[in-house]
C-alpha cells in the first residue's frame, strides 16, 4: 500500500458539523487529503483551518461550483501532487472511510481503472435506504446503464469512488458535469476511454442528513441529459469509431419499428373513420416489421452488454519510463 500515492478528495459544502470527523477518520496510508471548500457559506472553512494534519491540502472556491466543479479542482490538484489513485469522499460523514482499502484494492491489483461503491448488493442494505432514494437510484441506474454502456454497474449516484490518476488525465473535463450529475457524466466519459469500471460493496450509512438526490432531479432533470449522452455514445461507438453488426441492426430495426407503427396507426384511423375493419394482410404489414425491428434492437442491446470493457487501460496510459 505504501508503494502507491493515495489521495483523498473531499468536496466540502455546508458540512461544518461533520467535516472534522471525516478528515480525522481518513486512514494513515492516505498521503494527501485534499479538501475543496466549495463556496460554503457556513463555518466549514473556519473549522478546517483548526485541523492539524500534515496531509491536509485546502483549496477555496470563492463561489460555489457544485460537487463536480469541486472534484475537478481536487483531482487536478492530486495530479499535481503526484497521486496514483484518487478517492472521492463526501464531507457529510455518510461514507465509512475504513472501506477505502476495499475501494482501491481492485485498482492496485490491476483489475479496474475506476471503482465505485454499491449499496444494493444485499437486501438488508436496500431496506435501510430511504424509499425516496431507492426509487431515485433504481430509475437513475437503468438510464445510466444505457447512456454509459456499463451494464455491469448499479447504484450510479454513489459518490464513494476511486480512479487511477492516469485515467483521469485522459478524461475530457469539459464534458464533466459540475453539479450532482457529476458521477453519471464521469461514467459516460469513462466509457469513451473503454475504462474498466467495477462495483465494490460498501454498506450504506444514513444519519440525519437530507438527500441531495431528489426525485425531481432523477425523473425530470437527469433523463434529458442522459438521453443526449446515449445518442452521443451510440454515434461515436457504433458509427464513428467502429461499424459492426449492431450499427446496421440498429438502423434497420429502427426503420422497421417506425414503419410498422406508422402503418398501423394510419390504417387504424382509416378503419375508425370508415367503419371497415382492416384486413389480415394490412394488420400483418404493421405487426411483422415491428416484431422484426424489436428483435434487431434487442440484438443491439445484447451486443452492447457483451462489449462492456474488461481490460484495464491505466497501465497502457502510463508514460514510457525508458
Amino acid at each position: 500500500m505504501r508503494d502507491h500515492y493515495i489521495a483523498v478528495i473531499i468536496p466540502a459544502y455546508k458540512v461544518e458539523t461533520k467535516i472534522s470527523r471525516v478528515i480525522q477518520s481518513i486512514p494513515d496510508f492516505v498521503r494527501s487529503i485534499i479538501v475543496v471548500i466549495d463556496g460554503s457559506p457556513d463555518r466549514t472553512a473556519e473549522i478546517i483551518q483548526k485541523i492539524s494534519d500534515p496531509r491536509l491540502v485546502v483549496i477555496n472556491h470563492e463561489k460555489n461550483q457544485g460537487v463536480g466543479g469541486a472534484m475537478i479542482t481536487g483531482y487536478n490538484k492530486a495530479l499535481d501532487l503526484g497521486a496514483d489513485i484518487m478517492v472521492k469522499v463526501d464531507g457529510d460523514d455518510q461514507m465509512d472511510t475504513t472501506r477505502i482499502i476495499d475501494l482501491i484494492r481492485p485498482i492496485i491489483k490491476g483489475e479496474a481503472d475506476f471503482t465505485k461503491g454499491n449499496r444494493f448488493m444485499h437486501e438488508l442494505q436496500m431496506k435501510s435506504m430511504p424509499l425516496v432514494r431507492r426509487i431515485g437510484n433504481w430509475g437513475l441506474t437503468f438510464l445510466v446503464k444505457v447512456a454509459s454502456g456499463y451494464w455491469n454497474i448499479f447504484d450510479p449516484s454513489n459518490g464513494f469512488t476511486a480512479i487511477h490518476a492516469q485515467v483521469w488525465r485522459f478524461i475530457n473535463q469539459q464534458r464533466i458535469a459540475k453539479d450532482y450529475f457529476f458521477e453519471s457524466s464521469l461514467l459516460v466519459e469513462l466509457r469513451f476511454l473503454n475504462a474498466v469500471v467495477q462495483d465494490v460493496y460498501i454498506p450504506a450509512r444514513y444519519q440525519d442528513e437530507e438527500s441531495s438526490l431528489s426525485i425531481f432531479k432523477v425523473l425530470f432533470t437527469f433523463p434529458s441529459r442522459l438521453i443526449k449522452a446515449t445518442i452521443r455514445r451510440f454515434v461515436y461507438q457504433y458509427y464513428l469509431y467502429n461499424f459492426s453488426f449492431g450499427s446496421l441492426a440498429f438502423i434497420v430495426g429502427l426503420i422497421f419499428v417506425i414503419f410498422g407503427f406508422v402503418w398501423g396507426v394510419v390504417y387504424w384511423i382509416k378503419s375508425i373513420n370508415t367503419g371497415i375493419p382492416a384486413t389480415t394482410g394490412t394488420v400483418l404489414i404493421a405487426v411483422l416489421p415491428i416484431i422484426l425491428g424489436v428483435q434487431l434492437l434487442l440484438q443491439v442491446v445484447s451486443q452492447d452488454i457483451a462489449e462492456v470493457p474488461r481490460k484495464v487501460i491505466h497501465n497502457s496510459l502510463l508514460p514510457n519510463q525508458e
